[in-house]
């Protein structure tokens, strides 16, 4: 693999969210696509990679001129517009290895999807777009391992929950100046709120474009405002990217079918309503994520659910927990002893899914088998008395059997090494992951990591220990802090740092460690780093 410093990458000279400055020179090196009329810079929404395989990966793009326009189609014409792009093994894209033209339409939003096949295994990549006479940042990507290739390491980042209202996106910014070599976004890329309806103490420093998401046009709209910001378009350049969804991608809260709340003006009130709600989400999120063709929606359908291979050190079961689970019950918040939610039929990953991720378990033959999924995974009682239980409904508290039977079933399936990645709770945790929590002799099976978010709920107040750990001994590292979690990721070990920011309300933030484990092979559950 071509070496490249984090200095090259981030070094003076860049512009506002570049990733890798580019002499003016460079632009007569890119494929020639026809002249686009447009006047002004259309690739104001970044560029990001996505979906590695041994030979390619994902590049996408989406051209916007009015990013923020009313109408949701960035100020672009109804026309097709010709998009070039280009893949170089080296940064300054000298070394062209593969080329191409893609016809951008207004019915995709102008969105580009490029599968790239035919490179080489395990290698670092860059690429940029044209349209005419503009020119694109360019991104860094990579393609994966051969499959039965171990690579000596995967520095691998993740991150969740990015209300755009709540702060500065610092955290992506620094997340990108870490260098990781994958990126895993675990739900709530955005947020579907009308401006000033999710206040934090103190007031929001930023404000969301537009009413409240419910129609395609308001879902685009809403991913261009979150793709204009500079940081996350730094995030998005210096990395492939493997995405999930949450809720708030669509509708706080939703279940398969159901709304939060049953409200007509927020297409909430009937099914029919709901699920035009959902495909206009679904059809949104494919348009600007790195996504593989076989992601496309189908109405208020879509597969995202998948497995990415890193050679024989990792798998990364990327998980959907809002489209086929059972509606919540009792509400969608924390109830107690709700004794529905221990039921065999109970499922908040549906049968289908279900079966693809026990299938996964029995024929890994990797070191890591690593779940990348949305909700709190780990029991999480707040109340001390051993006879009740005060749970969440909305995480898999509330799907207690569906959680045992995923438990039980990498167990049952000897993987080596089972961890769960999750977002959604807005802090820092780090648990045990056990088949039998009532049983206090259960073994430790497995860990989870739970990243804070990026923005949500604002800059938080630093605790570093909640009261329930004291009768949820599982539960083993708490803060209150926003930021991501970095990994390193090696036959004998998943080294983890919580970083953190002291501030999101204001630009410009540190960044620091607040935390650091490590998880041994074939040893379950967290141990001090070092």
């Amino acid at each position: 693999m071509d070496a490249i410093s984090r200095r090259t990458l981030l070094g003076a000279g860049l512009g506002a969210g570049a990733i890798i400055a580019l002499p003016g020179a460079a632009s007569a090196n890119v494929s020639t696509a026809q002249d686009s009329g447009l006047r002004t810079d259309p690739f104001t929404l970044g560029v990001a990679s996505g979906e590695p395989s041994p030979d390619g990966f994902v590049l996408w793009t989406r051209l916007a001129v009015d990013p923020l326009a009313e109408n949701g189609l960035g100020g672009m014409p109804t026309r097709p517009v010709v998009v070039a792009w280009e893949v170089a093994e080296d940064a300054r894209m000298a070394r062209i290895v593969a080329r191409g033209v893609r016809r951008t339409t207004i019915d995709e939003a102008h969105s580009v999807h490029v599968e790239v096949s035919g490179l080489r295994p395990g290698r670092e990549y860059f690429y940029r777009f044209r349209a005419g006479r503009h020119l694109s940042m360019t991104g860094r990507t990579l393609t994966s391992p051969a499959p039965r290739e171990t690579p000596a390491a995967l520095a691998m980042a993740f991150a969740s929950c990015a209300q755009y209202e709540h702060g500065y996106f610092t955290g992506y910014r620094r997340l990108a100046e870490d260098h990781p070599d994958l990126v895993l976004h675990l739900g709530d890329y955005l947020y579907e709120y009308r401006k000033d309806s999710y206040v934090i103490d103190g007031g929001n420093p930023r404000d969301h474009a537009g009413p409240e998401t419910v129609s395609l046009e308001g879902y685009r709209q809403r991913h261009a405002q979150y793709k204009s910001d500079p940081d996350l378009q730094a995030a998005h350049a210096i990395a492939p990217w493997l995405v999930v969804w949450d809720d708030h991608e669509v509708d706080n809260n939703w279940a398969d079918d159901v709304p939060e709340n049953m409200n007509a003006a927020e297409q909430n009130d009937t099914l029919e309503r709901f699920r035009l709600r959902r495909a206009a989400a679904f059809k949104a999120y494919y348009e600007n994520m790195p996504l593989r063709a076989s992601s496309v929606p189908t109405g208020p359908d879509m597969k995202i659910y998948r497995t990415l291979q890193w050679g024989q050190l990792a798998n990364f079961h990327m998980m959907d927990t809002r489209q086929y689970r059972d509606d919540q019950l009792a509400g969608d918040g924390w109830k107690k002893n709700v004794a529905e939610r221990l039921a065999e039929n109970r499922t908040i990953t549906g049968d289908e899914q279900e079966k693809w991720l026990l299938d996964g378990f029995r024929s890994s033959t990797q070191q890591w088998d690593i779940l990348g999924q949305q909700v709190f995974f780990a029991e999480r009682d707040r109340d001390r008395a051993p006879e009740v239980d005060d749970v969440s409904m909305d995480g898999w508290d509330g799907y207690a059997a569906s959680r045992r039977r995923i438990t039980q079933g990498w167990v049952d399936a000897n993987v080596r090494n089972a961890v769960v990645l999750t977002g959604d709770v807005h802090r820092n945790w780090a648990n045990d992951v056990k088949v039998d929590y009532k049983d206090p002799q259960s073994p430790t099976v497995g860990t989870e990591l739970v990243c804070t978010s990026i923005t949500s709920t604002g800059n938080g107040n630093g605790a570093t220990s909640d009261p329930v750990q004291a009768w949820n001994p599982h539960l083993k590292f708490y803060n209150d802090q926003r930021g991501y979690v970095n990994t390193r990721i090696t036959k004998e070990s998943m080294a983890v740092d919580f970083r953190v920011l002291d501030y999101v309300t204001t630009p410009g933030s540190p960044v620091g460690t607040k935390a650091s484990f490590r998880i041994d092979d074939g040893v379950p559950g967290l141990q001090p780093a070092g």
